[in-house]
């Protein structure tokens, strides 16, 4: 107001405030409009941002008479309503981050995006009208708890994912399996060169890509299982093998039957029990090495034993001297076992001190199939004993009875019978049969013969009691001279002997 208006009316004084108090009335209006504004704002950000959702009434609640209307106080307001919206811009942006995530992580999970959102809280995927966006700390911080779930999730099924697959790959390599097989699950060696946080593929680590890898897994185990018993049994019958030919029991808790039993019941690992048994195939190869040199002797020695037994019956067939095919061969072979015969003794204890050598070096027995090998000779030897004085008693036997029958054909030959002489013997060396026809006697003077002392048992026991047999014989088949001579012979040449055959080196 002009002073020098003070002077004036009361009445031109009003006229002059009231326009001033109307525009002041209009302004204070005004700026109650705004605090009010302001108010309202300020209110719902903090209403949003604590989680309310009723919203104050910001002009019933501003008392006009003690605000304080002032454009300092406004500003106030206005600074602090700043403050509040820029929150509210970076809780949005992180509430936006936050659900963007989440969907990321459950596209690579395979997971239903809007279930896992409303399980938060509906307003993060659909906004209604009237609803806004929930910024509320505690919508920050369940989506922040979703989040972690989904990486820890994300976490184990890569893992998972790699040692599934780390079995994969050793089955395929194991296995041989194709290329055409492996490229069925070329995805998966993509998905683990990435490292976990790179994996953003859709459905990379889903429950169904697990699955699948794990059934092929299965599968292949099952196949692995089936060719490591095939494998296992194969193994085995090598050891066993091995074992047969060198007379040693194999380890009978590896046998065919328990692997089986083992391998089907799931108590022990193929693989194990596979390097058990290439352990077991090592150490029976071992030992097969170092009972070599006396499987050696042992296999001479059964051999000798062979021919012994067949010579044994070569001298108990009559008929070994005829001309027929092959005699040669037999007579050969005859004198080659007699040669062998003799060496058995000295091939029997060499063969028992070298085993009690070994055993002395091995710390344990030499058994052969199952049974000890010095037991083994040791009845041999008793056995042969028994039998060799049980043949020299025979021998002595035969020799006494052959002496006493020559001393009763020297009693009783010495007077031959007049009709003995008359109709088997003739001036021109044959002699008659029954029928009165004649057949040509063997010539014995002129066979080139050993003598009567150096025949055996058996030859003089023919010629003394089966004589007239012979005679029938003689006149009804015709003579074999040569068969004769070598039967004759044969006693001379066993004695007089042939060049020997050596054992093995004792």
């Amino acid at each position: 107001m002009q002073p020098e208006k003070k002077s004036a009316s009361l009445k031109e004084q009003l006229a002059l405030i009231t326009p001033l108090a109307d525009d002041l009335r209009v302004k204070k209006d005004e700026r109650l409009k705004q605090f009010a504004d302001i108010k309202t704002q300020i209110d719902k950000i903090t209403s949003e941002i604590a989680g309310y959702s009723n919203i104050v009434n910001a002009v019933s609640s501003l008392n006009l008479e003690d605000h304080d209307l002032s454009m300092r106080n406004l500003s106030e307001y206005q600074s602090h309503l700043r403050a509040l919206q820029k929150e509210k811009s970076e809780r949005i942006q992180k509430v936006v981050d936050c659900v963007n995530e989440v969907h990321s992580l459950c596209g690579v999970l395979g997971l239903d995006f809007d279930k896992t959102v409303n399980d938060v809280h509906p307003s993060l995927h659909e906004t209604s009208l009237g609803q806004s966006t929930n910024i509320s700390t505690s919508a920050l911080e369940c989506l922040d708890q979703a989040i972690f779930r989904l990486k820890t999730e994300r976490k184990v099924r890569y893992q998972k994912l790699k040692d599934v697959s780390g079995l994969l790959f050793e089955l395929w390599a194991l296995m041989d399996t194709t290329r055409e097989e492996k490229s069925k699950l070329s995805r998966i060696t993509s998905i683990l060169r990435l490292s976990e946080t790179d994996v953003t593929e859709p459905g990379a680590l889903s429950l169904e890509v697990i699955h699948q890898v794990s059934t092929e897994v299965e599968r292949l185990n099952k196949l692995k299982a089936i060719r490591m018993k095939e494998l296992v049994m194969k193994r085995r019958a090598e050891l066993e093998d091995i074992c047969n030919k060198n007379h040693i029991d194999p380890d009978p808790s590896t046998s065919a039957d328990k692997s089986s039993a083992m391998i089907d019941s799931g108590l022990v690992d193929p693989c194990e029990l596979l390097a058990n048994i290439e352990a077991q195939i090592n150490k029976a190869k071992d030992e097969a090495l170092s009972r070599k040199d006396i499987m050696d002797r042992i296999e001479w020695w059964l051999y000798a034993c062979e021919e012994e037994n067949w010579l044994e019956d070569y001298n108990q067939d009559y008929r070994r001297y005829s001309g027929g095919r092959g005699a040669h061969i037999n007579l050969k072979r005859a004198e080659q076992a007699r040669i062998k015969v003799t060496k058995i003794p000295v091939v029997v204890n060499t063969l028992i001190n070298k085993t009690l050598a070994w055993e002395d070096e091995k710390q344990k027995l030499f058994l052969y199939d199952g049974v000890r090998l010095v037991s083994i000779l040791e009845d041999y030897k008793i056995v042969r004993q028994q039998k060799e004085e049980t043949k020299k008693r025979a021998r002595d036997q035969k020799k006494l009875q052959d002496m006493l029958l020559s001393e009763k054909g020297t009693v009783y030959g010495s007077k031959p019978s007049p009709r003995r002489s008359s109709s088997f013997k003739k001036a021109n060396g044959y002699h008659a049969n029954g029928n009165g026809s004649v057949t040509p006697s063997p010539r014995r003077n002129s066979i080139p013969c050993a003598t009567p002392d150096l025949l055996t048992p058996r030859s003089n026991s023919m010629r003394q009691n089966g004589y007239f047999k012979e005679m029938r014989r003689l006149s009804t088949a015709p003579l074999n001279f040569v068969a004769m001579a070598k039967e004759d012979t044969v006693s001379f040449s066993s004695i007089s002997g042939s060049e020997p055959e050596s054992p093995p080196q004792c």
